[in-house]
């Protein structure tokens, strides 16, 4: 049933082997004798050699600092919060636990 189904060997289309050389329809057209202007290459432009380092002032300090401690501080928080929501989950999944097993045993100390 999920097995391929292949057609015929004489139904499948043979492979065209005759693309060797180009047909004469696809050899590129010769030169054209028109007066064009041949286009100018410009040069790229020369990569600077010495390059400016960054120049940070005491104040570009002072807020990059202030943003660093602020992430750490947002990351920290939501990885706290993150574990105490899974002790929190934890805990009460024991509570229901003891319940549960408590209210078995005393139903099965009854009869």
């Amino acid at each position: 049933m999920f097995t391929p189904k292949y057609p015929a060997p004489d139904t499948a289309p043979t492979p065209v082997t005759s693309l060797v050389r180009p047909p004469a329809a696809l050899a590129h057209p010769a030169a054209c004798d028109c007066q064009h202007t041949p286009a100018t290459t410009s040069a790229p432009a020369p990569v600077p050699v010495n390059r400016p380092a960054v120049q940070l002032t005491p104040g570009s300090l002072v807020v990059a600092a202030a943003g660093g401690t602020a992430v750490v501080l947002v990351v920290g928080a939501v990885l706290v919060s993150m574990l105490l929501a899974v002790a929190i989950t934890g805990v009460s999944v024991a509570i229901c636990a003891v319940v549960l097993r408590s209210l078995l045993n005393s139903q099965n100390n009854q009869r």
